[in-house]
């Protein structure tokens, strides 16, 4: 097999943009993304000459970066001591998706996506007040809408551990979100 020559400069330049969207699509933190991101290419850089161009490059580096979401979240979770304290935790999260604008300006179509809208805000604010561990759960399951069995080799989970907490998860969006709608 003939083995990769790249230009590191090249490479990061044509994947960081991608990279730190998937890595902010799973963890909904700019900081530790951009994080596993920088540490994804230190880690492609150092490996580059196993690269044997067997696949796309951006293939390569997202399985790498995914590895990385994989162990941090393995991580965080064997340091929780009170997760309900963690819970609690405020941080300023962006958007997963940018909305697509439509050319339809009536006042309805207005009004529903402003709703539309705030429901997201509500919804990712209140993910990002789940334990680290589920929040990579529920983005792997309903997000990148992966299957139960490949979540669980990823995670290294039982299947019914799985739906114990995406059941638990449910519940305390659920919670989250009702407390929000009172407002």
């Amino acid at each position: 097999m003939k083995r990769a020559q790249v230009d590191t400069g090249l490479l990061v330049e044509e994947h960081s943009d991608y990279l730190l969207s998937f890595a902010m699509s799973k963890l909904r933190d700019i900081d530790l993304s951009k994080d596993l991101v920088q540490d994804t290419f230190l880690s492609a850089i150092i490996k580059i000459d196993t690269f044997e161009n067997r696949s796309n490059i951006r293939t390569w580096l997202t399985s790498i970066l995914n590895r990385k979401i994989i162990d941090h979240w393995r991580r965080a979770e064997t340091r929780y001591t009170d997760p309900i304290s963690s819970f609690f935790d405020k941080d300023d999260y962006g958007k997963h998706w940018i909305l697509d604008k439509k050319d339809n300006t009536t006042n309805e179509t207005v009004e529903d996506e402003i709703i539309f809208e705030e429901t997201n805000d509500d919804l990712f604010e209140c993910i990002g007040k789940l334990p680290e561990k589920w929040k990579g759960v529920i983005a792997s399951k309903y997000l990148d809408e992966k299957v139960s069995e490949d979540i669980c080799k990823e995670l290294e989970i039982t299947p019914s551990n799985l739906w114990v907490i995406i059941h638990r998860a449910k519940l305390l969006l659920r919670d989250c979100l009702r407390k929000r709608d009172v407002r």
